[in-house]
């Protein structure tokens, strides 16, 4: 029975009442963004409360509230915004950086938004204006991926600077700042957010061996490998050309 009345009060919250589709599709999505936000904690791409997660539902994109460390969010706390920035679910205030993950639904399809203050990603940003292209995956990315310039945090500035920097892309790094990814789903937005970093990482590495520079794939072969890895993860045909499920 208790677990019962619990079920119902994050329904109640959530959802705008008890029980009912929309009720569970939010709530399972709250749930889903409190997951990614711990994980960006656990692997170290963000330090106490300093990046933020969305994942958008229909009209209500539901977002990490600022300043509640992730370990202690429940379902109670979900926090919702409508496109136009009003908030409509939850009593705490959405992330301070809420303006750049409205102007990404804004301008794409994406379904979820991951903002992250990742070590190695933030220091590139600080070194260069595109990260050299140290490996074939950033065509998983759309392309080489640009640096947008420094403006304050939260500001419209900084959100239409990401925005330059995203055209034709699904994630930039943000300069002196941290990155930023987008995607279909939390997972896909948290998989090239760890992607970059990893890139950003190994370029600091070759970097750093005296002497020497690293090699770089030219832009023409980055294109080929984009071209390859559009089918990346997706299921193929079996041995009648038949696309397997």
């Amino acid at each position: 029975m208790a677990e019962q009345r619990r079920d119902a009060r994050v329904g109640r919250d959530v959802g705008g009442g008890a029980g009912g589709a929309h009720a569970r599709k939010m709530a399972d999505a709250w749930g889903e963004l409190v997951a990614t936000a711990r994980r960006t904690v656990a692997d170290g791409l963000v330090v106490g409360t300093s990046g933020n997660v969305s994942v958008r539902v229909g009209d209500t994109v539901l977002v990490t509230p600022t300043g509640v460390p992730y370990d202690r969010l429940t379902p109670g706390d979900a926090v919702g915004v409508g496109l136009d920035g009003r908030q409509t679910l939850g009593a705490l205030r959405p992330t301070s950086e809420l303006p750049m993950h409205l102007a990404v639904y804004r301008a794409t399809d994406a379904r979820a938004v991951v903002h992250t203050h990742a070590a190695h990603a933030t220091a590139v940003s600080t070194l260069v204006t595109e990260l050299p292209l140290i490996h074939y995956m950033a065509g998983a990315l759309g392309g080489p991926v640009r640096v947008a310039p420094y403006a304050t945090y939260g500001t419209p500035e900084l959100a239409e600077n990401m925005l330059q920097a995203l055209t034709r892309r699904t994630a930039c790094l943000l300069q002196n700042h941290g990155t930023v990814a987008y995607g279909d789903s939390l997972d896909q937005a948290y998989d090239r957010t760890a992607q970059l970093e990893w890139m950003s990482r190994v370029w600091l590495l070759a970097s750093s061996v005296p002497g020497l520079s690293p090699a770089l794939l030219s832009r023409e072969q980055l294109g080929e490998a984009g071209e390859r890895l559009r089918g990346y993860g997706r299921p193929g045909p079996d041995a009648d050309g038949v696309p397997v499920a």
